[in-house]
């Protein structure tokens, strides 16, 4: 009698930590699905840069280095590898392209040309979406992060190799400016 219940115990423990095994894969793949829908997301940035910066060569050719920053940023993005390596790629990028907009400022003449407003308008379409799905991603992080650090997932969490992982989040700089009171000026 004694081993049939040792048996249904060690059955029950198994099949428990099957379950929470395979939670903590099902959490892992749902944030990279989040983070393979931002690199879509990326990946269509990354080819309206290129168009954005030469539509402003024409008129800003004077502003060479803050073209050249967002030229090495989009480069630096494209040619990161990991989701880690990427997120810091892309929070570089997106303070590079912050630069521009800055820059643009001194340039009636190219805000009001049509190319340029169509690839402003793209570009801030997809800033918009790559907020959307930055979130999603950091939803699916936090859920992957909850199991990996509460009891009793975090036992088998530790067994089998899985960690908290990073979340997206804006980085130092781009904090640092949100801080900033704004300027305005008349």
């Amino acid at each position: 009698m004694t081993t049939i219940i040792l048996i249904a115990v060690i059955v029950i423990l198994a099949i428990w930590i099957i379950s929470l095994y395979n939670s903590l894969v099902k959490l892992r793949n749902n944030r990279e699905n989040a983070f393979a829908d931002i690199d879509v997301q990326l990946k269509q940035r990354h080819d309206l840069i290129p168009q954005l910066v030469e539509t402003v060569k024409g008129y800003a050719s004077h502003e060479k280095e803050t073209l050249e920053r967002v030229i090495n940023a989009r480069n630096g993005a494209i040619s990161a590898k990991t989701i880690d390596d990427k997120i810091v790629a892309e929070n570089a990028l997106t303070a590079a392209l912050a630069g521009l907009k800055i820059t643009l400022e001194a340039y009636p003449d190219l805000k009001a040309n049509q190319n340029f407003l169509q690839l402003q308008e793209e570009i801030s379409d997809l800033e918009n979406k790559l907020a959307a799905v930055r979130r999603y991603f950091n939803s699916a992080t936090k859920e992957l992060n909850n199991a990996v650090e509460i009891f009793p997932s975090n036992l088998i969490a530790s067994m089998f190799g899985f960690k908290k992982e990073k979340m997206f989040d804006l980085g130092e700089q781009q904090r640092a400016t949100l801080e900033e009171a704004p300027k305005i000026k008349f």
